[in-house]
Order: C-alpha cells, then sequence, then structure tokens
C-alpha cells in the first residue's frame, strides 16, 4: 500500500479518553516491572564454573552448577567463575595459539643468572586451578598476576642457586618439585583462591649459539657414556652366570678329588695294616713276597732261576712264582719240573 506525499494524518486526539490512557500506561509499566523483575531473578550455572552471590556488595554465598533464583533490581549479584578448568601462564615466552605452535620469546622473563654465574634462558609453563571462587574474586585484585609475579621470584631463587650444567641437562626434574613447592607455600599463606597444579620447564638453554653447541656435545658425550655403561653392564649380568657355573664346577671338581684322595688314602691305609698284620703272622713268607714283588716293580720281565740245591735248575717268570703258594717260595723248593 502505497501512500501519496501530499497525505496527513489527521487525529483527533481530543476523542480519546485520557482514563484510558491511563490505564494502558499503567499496564505497560506493570508489564516491564515484571520483565526486569523475572529476567533478574534467575541466572544458569554451567558444569564448569560456579556463581558467587552478593547482597549489596556483600558476599553471601555460591552456587554449582544449574538454574537458581536471587532477589531482583540489582539487591543481588551473581559473578560467574571458571573453576573446573585448568588456566596457564607462560613464562619466558608466548603461543599465538595455532596450530602451528608459533611462539615468541620474551627475554625479560626468561632470562636468568645460575649459581656458578652463567646467563641461561629458561621458559616456564604453569598451570593452575582455581579452589575458591570467592576468595579468587575479591582476596586480591588480580590473584593470576600476583600467581605469575611469585613464580617469577621463586624460579630465580631455583635457578639462582643451580650449576648452568643441572639448568640444561639433569637437573631439570629436581628444579621443577623445588620451584613448584616453594610457590605451592606462598600461595598457601597468602590465600587467593587458586592453587597451582603443575610447574614445567618448556625449554632452557645457553644465549648464544657457540654455547648451545658446546652443551649439545657434552649431553651427546654423557648419553654415549651412559650407553656404554649400560653395555657393559648388559655384558657383565651375561658373565656373570658362566662365571659362577665354571666356578661351580671347579668346586665340585675339586670336591671329588679330594673324596679320591681321601678314599685312596683309606685304601692304602687298609692295604698296610692288612700286610702288617699278615707280616705278623707269617714273617718270612711275607718278607719273601714283598721282595719278589720289588724287583717285579724294579726290573719288570725279569726272570726268576731259583736254585734247589741239586744238579736240577727251572728258569721261572716272576709273575708265575707269585702265582705259587707261598709255602713252596719259602722253603726254596722247586716249583714245576
Amino acid at each position: 500500500m502505497a501512500f501519496s506525499p501530499d497525505f496527513k494524518f489527521d487525529v483527533d486526539f481530543k476523542n480519546f479518553d485520557s482514563k484510558k490512557i491511563k490505564r494502558i500506561v499503567i499496564i505497560a509499566a506493570i508489564a516491564v516491572l515484571l520483565l526486569i523483575l523475572v529476567s533478574t531473578c534467575w541466572f544458569t550455572v554451567n558444569d564448569k564454573q560456579q556463581a558467587v552471590i552478593t547482597t549489596f556488595g556483600k558476599v553471601t554465598g555460591t552456587a554449582d552448577a544449574g538454574i537458581h533464583f536471587k532477589l531482583p533490581f540489582g539487591i543481588q549479584k551473581v559473578d560467574l567463575v571458571d573453576i573446573n578448568i585448568y588456566q596457564k601462564i607462560e613464562l619466558g615466552y608466548r603461543t599465538d595459539g595455532s596450530d602451528a605452535g608459533n611462539y615468541m620469546t620474551i627475554e625479560n622473563e626468561s632470562k636468568m643468572i645460575s649459581g656458578d654465574f652463567n646467563i641461561v634462558n629458561v621458559d616456564f609453563f604453569i598451570e593452575y586451578k582455581i579452589s575458591n571462587a570467592a576468595k579468587y574474586l575479591y582476596a586480591s585484585q588480580d590473584a593470576g598476576m600476583i600467581l605469575k609475579n611469585l613464580a617469577q621470584s621463586q624460579i630465580r631463587n631455583v635457578i639462582g642457586s643451580k650449576y648452568v650444567d643441572d639448568i640444561l641437562t639433569t637437573g631439570k626434574s629436581q628444579i621443577q618439585a623445588e620451584v613448584k613447592e616453594l610457590i605451592t607455600e606462598e600461595l598457601t599463606k597468602y590465600d587467593i583462591g587458586i592453587v597451582l597444579t603443575d610447574i614445567k620447564i618448556q625449554d632452557a638453554e645457553p644465549p648464544t649459539e657457540q654455547v648451545k653447541a658446546a652443551f649439545k656435545n657434552v649431553e651427546t658425550a654423557k648419553q654415549v657414556g651412559e650407553t656404554a655403561k649400560n653395555d657393559a653392564e648388559a655384558y657383565k649380568n651375561a658373565q656373570i652366570p658362566n662365571a659362577e657355573a665354571k666356578a661351580d664346577q671347579l668346586l665340585q671338581n675339586a670336591e671329588f678329588l679330594k673324596l679320591d684322595r681321601i678314599n685312596q688314602a683309606k685304601a692304602q691305609v687298609a692295604m698296610f695294616n692288612a700286610m702288617y698284620e699278615e707280616y705278623t703272622s707269617n714273617e718270612e713268607i711275607t718278607k719273601a713276597r714283598m721282595y719278589f714283588e720289588a724287583i717285579e716293580a724294579v726290573l719288570p720281565g725279569v726272570k726268576l732261576i731259583i736254585d734247589t740245591g741239586s744238579d736240577t735248575q727251572k728258569l721261572l717268570p716272576l709273575d708265575t712264582f707269585l702265582a705259587t703258594t707261598a709255602g713252596e717260595t719259602a722253603n726254596g723248593g722247586t716249583v714245576t719240573e
């Protein structure tokens, strides 16, 4: 529907009832007030937040996740605080949040002096959570900045007590533990509603390329030495069982030889005792037997000629003679024709 440029509204306001106008205004005002009342009487808290409720500026309570009601018209106010998420502080560097992982160095935060008066650049990553929403909001002006300044102070104290070799190589874990302990103690004293969850050395390096290369060479040499040490330990562990087995075998052989010598000695003693008993009972026969056995040992293969005192003589092998009866030998008689 189009209107002509010359069209004019001609309304006769005199015909409107003033009472009706007042009624409409009152109804509209009541509707606005009700809308404001409804909109200011409730609030929503998600599962990662906690609400801090203040009444006339004073903290009167907190609320967890869900829908809650409060007094309208600014009598009660609500501040939502993220308490169930981890927040971070970057010391010595800043990331841009992109997938490429780009970052820039902040030298006035990372440059420090070690205990042996060397300059090092150390970057730290700090992670914390809000433990008390009300204290986080009202116990300090900026709890996150307080934590950052406190961390810088304690980090410099610890770095200033360490040698540069430890900072750049093997002492990082100890440094992290000491810094975390010191910061936790100070946060307990300050009681600003935050708790430190983790702190890590993101990077540690000397300020110049020449020093970096030297420390890399040192680290490489340490790794090579550690590898050689591990190889030697593995070789030792492999050789010990073999050496123990050989030692056990030698001990067993020695024990066997010991028992064998003992048995031989006992056998010789028994033989000597038997010979002695035989000697005591038959001295002449035993002497003759020992004599012929001695000849056999000294002159193996000797032929024995026995003279019977007659014209007849006989050549006998010694072993044949020994096989004869002892009585015939002792009497000097002829053994065989």
